[in-house]
């Protein structure tokens, strides 16, 4: 039986007394889509930043890939180039073409020579289809584009797995079609994803499974047909009823 790529033990955040996740156990097979939804609060975007620990738990165990992120002795900034993270906002660098935003974490932590980066750059922009856009700025794409450009950046430095937090709630409407087309196609090729997502469509149609949080606990999951159109759960069902609506 493989590892999980992801393995959450009994995992705790408090900030101050605010307690955003109260006893997390969830894990996450290799090659394997889960979308994380659920309202606003919820613990959604506190869960998935725990996972890198861009958050530091309060308590409980994080794995990636079998090693324990939370030991001392855990060489986190390793373990974080198997990890692509990709953030509601771009985070892009301004100041920095779109070759230079995917090249600069390839040649300063993975050590690439110049040449062997910017091939890996022109790769991984045309698997996003932006390639015609690798001189380009920040300021002059749209926001899908640079949501892309933020995808490719990531895909740059070869991940086993990437982490997607709200990744299209920034973008205009007309723009999210082409974001989602990235992650699908990611998911196609057998890249195990976590993403948090009120793209409730996304969800059905990519996902292996569903996990629905509230108030900082799994109400419930499962394959998206059961959770998403039979949920067990009232929680659930109040959840998905007033997505409906709006």
């Amino acid at each position: 039986m493989s590892v999980p790529a992801i393995e959450i033990v009994s995992l705790h955040k408090r900030f101050g007394r605010l307690e955003v996740l109260r006893g997390i156990d969830l894990a996450v097979a290799q090659g394997e889509v889960v979308c994380v939804i659920g309202p606003s609060g919820s613990g959604k975007s506190t869960l998935l930043r725990c996972v890198n620990r861009l958050e530091e738990p309060t308590s409980g165990r994080i794995l990636i890939e079998g090693e324990d992120i939370c030991d001392p002795d855990c060489d986190l900034d390793r373990v974080r180039t198997r990890i692509g993270m990709v953030f509601q906002q771009f985070n892009l660098f301004p100041h920095l073409d779109v070759l230079g935003n995917l090249t600069v974490a390839q040649r300063r932590v993975l050590r690439r020579s110049r040449a062997d980066a910017e091939a890996k750059a022109r790769r991984v922009l045309e698997r996003v289809g932006l390639l015609d856009k690798i001189d380009e700025y920040p300021a002059r794409l749209s926001g899908g584009q640079q949501q892309r450009v933020a995808i490719a950046r990531a895909l740059a430095m070869d991940p086993d797995m990437m982490l997607f937090d709200e990744a299209t709630s920034a973008l205009d409407p007309e723009l999210v079609g082409e974001v989602l087309a990235v992650m699908r196609d990611l998911a196609e090729e057998g890249m195990t994803m976590m993403v948090v997502t009120h793209e409730m469509g996304f969800a059905e149609r990519v996902a292996d499974r569903v996990v629905f949080m509230d108030d900082g606990v799994v109400v419930e999951q499962g394959p998206p047909a059961r959770v998403l159109r039979h949920p067990t759960h009232e929680r659930t069902r109040r959840f998905l009823t007033l997505v409906e609506e709006r």
